[in-house]
């Protein structure tokens, strides 16, 4: 007992520093590959869970090193805007604050060896008592003013009901481009003083935070009713169904696949060459809106997927001379860093980008972004139609006069069908 106790107090003591973290989805290290949160048993779900149900959160994640760390995890609460919040970790949570992963395995006769670790959330050491915004952070024991990844989580305490439709984009040039969400929030149980002030909603698009519209106060206030009726407020691009490669087998090539070479220390895939859709008629794709999912065919063993080095190019006319092209998905968090930026080679007219990728089933898009800028924009290439089939989420946050974080009342999710 004592030496277990000596353990937790070493652990609080290399903690995390909340001041050198990014408050968003992050991975701060280029080891670090395959991230995936999701709620347990639902590997397309985005993480979020209400209160006081069996649902845990899981995260896994690949190890390129394929050594053995002492990852650490810690959780911090935070608020409307994804800063840390008024309340103690006391406050919280419910055990440590901080704990170790002690679950992780090894890659199985794969090219290049890795180590897989896993997370499951709550546990035996935590459990959160307050609904709101969290911060997952995951850092190395030695190094823990640099974690190396970070993940975004929300926990609901419901308290209200949310109705919600689709209507036309009171734009008429959005029309046939734009999806535009109304809805109403009914707190008939839960008695408001002041919804205006006390209010907020966030709406997410494909569960994305960086494309978010937040900070919505109610338009008109009924009796029980919040209503959210905006001309041109809540409203987002509709975007494309994605473009998808599947790389579960290097064995056999997917349509998306025109080459698979394996090699002695790496594998090799170059895929389908890609245009742009702007010009192009809407055709109906099942897609999961941007997602990934890790996964072989090849093996019965899920550690025995192997990492491969994916060509993607794009094939364009003329260079884009004052955007940069990235390639973007939930499989780097949507970022557009350095290395997702494409190189633009004239002898074969393409924009091309090669990035290393596990075995899977992936969702991709193709964006621009200004030169010495970072928002990503994806109409100028894969174009807009209102009939793209779409997550949507709405959540609905609460902070009284006087309180001291923001509590998370309602959730809807949903879907543009």
């Amino acid at each position: 007992m004592a030496l277990m106790a000596q353990k937790r107090v070493n652990q609080r003591v290399e903690r995390v520093d909340p001041r050198k973290i990014r408050y968003e989805d992050y991975i701060y290290v280029p080891n670090i590959r395959s991230v995936q949160f999701y709620v347990q048993g639902l590997a397309l779900s985005y993480p979020m869970v209400e209160m006081g149900g069996e649902a845990r959160f899981i995260l896994e994640f690949d190890d390129l090193d394929g050594d053995v760390k002492d990852y650490f995890y810690r959780i911090i609460h935070c608020d409307l805007s994804w800063q840390p919040s008024q309340v103690s970790e006391m406050e919280y949570l419910d055990g440590f604050s901080e704990d170790r992963i002690n679950e992780y395995q090894f890659s199985f006769k794969t090219v290049k060896p890795y180590t897989h670790y896993t997370l499951a959330l709550p546990n035996s050491s935590m459990n959160w008592k307050l609904s709101g915004n969290y911060i997952l952070a995951v850092y190395t024991s030695g190094m823990s003013e640099q974690p190396v990844l970070t993940r975004r989580f929300v926990v609901v305490q419901p308290k209200v009901k949310i109705q919600a439709q689709f209507v036309r984009p009171n734009v008429v040039s959005k029309s046939r481009t734009h999806q535009e969400i109304d809805f109403i929030v009914n707190h008939e149980k839960m008695p408001l003083r002041n919804p205006p002030q006390e209010i907020r909603a966030i709406v997410l698009q494909n569960g994305r935070w960086d494309a978010a519209i937040a900070a919505i106060p109610p338009l008109f206030i009924r009796s029980n009713q919040l209503v959210f009726d905006y001309q041109d407020k809540v409203v987002f691009p509709a975007g494309r169904e994605f473009r998808q490669i599947d790389l579960r087998s290097f064995r056999f090539r997917s349509p998306t696949v025109a080459a698979i070479e394996t090699l002695r220390d790496r594998i090799e895939v170059t895929a389908a060459t890609d245009r742009s859709r702007v010009f192009q008629p809407y055709i109906e794709v099942n897609d999961i809106n941007g997602k990934y999912v890790p996964e072989t065919q090849d093996q019965n063993n899920p550690l025995a997927a192997n990492y491969a080095d994916v060509l993607f190019s794009l094939q364009t006319d003329t260079a884009f001379f004052e955007h940069e092209v990235y390639l973007l998905g939930a499989f780097n968090d949507w970022k557009p860093q350095s290395a997702y930026k494409m190189v633009f080679n004239p002898g074969i007219n393409s924009y091309v980008v090669k990035v290393p990728l596990k075995q899977g089933f992936y969702n991709y898009a193709y964006a621009l972004v200004p030169v010495n800028g970072n928002t990503a924009d994806f109409s100028p290439i894969e174009g807009d139609w209102f009939e793209t089939e779409n997550d949507y989420t709405i959540l609905i946050y609460y902070r009284p006069f006087g309180g001291r974080y923001d509590e998370i009342i309602g959730m809807l999710q949903f879907n543009s069908r």
